[in-house]
């Protein structure tokens, strides 16, 4: 550990505090949709839009975020990266019309961009290597991993004690704690050498993420749709196309070492998984709390509180554990974990009780998630060279923003087929309970999977994937 970097700690406070407001905006609007889709008159499609707008632009523009972060400086765009994002949330939280609201937290996403890759980038160079680097980015990936429930349960409290559009306000007061913070305690670094910008790169990827993304919105009109399959096919094309201009150009905006490493690149799939199931499922348990079980914003935002509570119980545990059994046991056993409860939560009924069917499923995903974040961040920067940390750092960010637009994009398309299976016109408590359940068992086989990925690629001894004696990196 760099000894002589100056109030390194209060710098993790500011950037700890950093990543909380990027990720709980994913998710505290879910708690008061029903209210601001009244209030504005959304139709059910544009009430999904107020979260993939966020997730989709976050998630698309985080590699040019990241190359900026590398390029301008990582403060200076940490910086700008706040302004922009207060003042997205002031127009949100002030939106007349659902097409306001949309834009507002498409910008959001947009600022949270530059601000989230900057964030880890400066957490990477403050924090080099050695015990004190396991703790930062434990405590970094815990509050990755806690952000999205939080967000429910704050949105939740916000909109039954004041209005849904203090959801979006409450940012305001976050912006200015992180400005004044990152003046005074974050050191400015930037890379070194020749940079230039992959701007060919930024644009296909870009609008292959939006096209993919946009492609499964559109298969909840069906999978065989002409719109489905052309969008989806856009963008696997453009993201083909990316691929190859990255092997061409002499600044590539992500240099595929980053992600061709086999441990970095299991840990980048496991990210997006998580956020298949942070940002997607958890959406509509907040729908089924609400709707089918009738609770009001506040009870509904404080019944996931579980989730968080045991994410912060489990995670200190698995931080001591993890130079023991090193990050392999957990990355297998947490996404195993995860699932159980996932598949707990799908045995939900339109009649059930809270504490019987949803309370056990929210702490066993919360152990499991808990396993999955602490080892999951300094995975996905191991050995990655000091001119590619923002690169580096924005794919991560990336793959979970991305992850869950495209899993919500999904969840939703199954949901609406088992209602429409039902075959009851409106539907029902019942239907929904069962598109909910259908839901909750897609989550549960995503997480298998990702326990799969880790068993199949983090591989080799635990010294090599949990380095103690990285070169310190340059400090401007």
């Amino acid at each position: 550990m760099n000894t002589t970097t100056p109030n390194r700690w209060l710098t993790l406070c500011v950037l700890a505090l950093t990543q909380l407001v990027v990720v709980l905006d994913g998710t505290i609007v879910n708690i008061a949709l029903p209210q601001a889709q009244l209030e504005l008159g959304l139709t059910d499609g544009q009430r999904q839009w107020v979260v993939t707008a966020y997730a989709l632009a976050f998630g698309a523009l985080l590699l040019l975020g990241g190359r900026v972060a590398d390029y301008w400086g990582r403060k200076r765009t940490y910086l700008v990266g706040m302004v922009g994002f207060g003042l997205a949330s002031a127009w949100g939280g002030m939106a007349s019309s659902g097409l306001e609201l949309i834009i507002a937290r498409g910008l959001q996403g947009a600022f949270a961009a530059l601000l989230a890759p900057a964030a880890l980038a400066l957490l990477t160079v403050t924090f080099t290597h050695g015990r004190d680097r396991n703790t930062a980015f434990a405590v970094f990936g815990t509050i990755a991993g806690a952000g999205a429930a939080v967000g429910l349960v704050l949105g939740g409290v916000l909109t039954e004690f004041a209005d849904w559009r203090w959801c979006l306000l409450v940012n305001v007061f976050f912006v200015i704690v992180g400005l004044v913070g990152g003046i005074l305690f974050v050191r400015e670094s930037k890379a070194e050498g020749d940079n230039r910008y992959d701007l060919l790169g930024a644009a296909t990827v870009t609008l292959g993420f939006g096209s993919l993304v946009y492609g499964f919105s559109l298969a909840e009109h069906g999978w065989g749709s002409p719109d489905t399959i052309g969008f989806l096919a856009l963008g696997v094309g453009l993201l083909t196309l990316f691929v190859y201009i990255e092997t061409k150009v002499a600044q590539p905006l992500l240099p595929l070492r980053i992600v061709l490493d086999r441990v970095r690149g299991a840990a980048f799939g496991i990210q997006a998984i998580a956020g298949i199931v942070m940002i997607g499922a958890t959406l509509y348990l907040a729908f089924h709390l609400q709707i089918v079980l009738g609770l009001p914003p506040l009870e509904a935002g404080l019944a996931n509180l579980p989730l968080t509570i045991a994410i912060m119980i489990v995670a200190p545990v698995a931080t001591k554990l993890l130079p023991v059994i090193g990050p392999r046991p957990l990355m297998i056993t947490g996404p195993i974990v995860v699932a159980a409860g996932l598949v707990y939560l799908s045995r939900i009924t339109a009649d059930g009780d809270y504490f019987v069917q949803v309370l056990p499923g929210l702490l066993i995903m919360g152990v499991g998630m808990a396993c999955v974040f602490v080892p999951l961040q300094n995975l996905a920067l191991t050995g990655v060279a000091p001119h590619d940390a923002g690169a580096a750092s924005a794919f991560t960010n990336s793959a979970m923003q991305i992850g869950g637009s495209i899993g919500l994009s999904v969840f939703t398309a199954v949901y609406t087929g088992v209602v429409a299976g039902a075959g009851t016109g409106a539907p029902t408590p019942e239907a929904m309970t069962s598109g909910y359940s259908a839901v909750f068992l897609g989550g549960a086989l995503v997480m298998v999977l990702g326990s799969v990925i880790a068993a199949a690629l983090i591989r080799g001894p635990k010294s090599a994937l949990m380095p103690q004696g990285e070169p310190a990196l340059h400090l401007g």
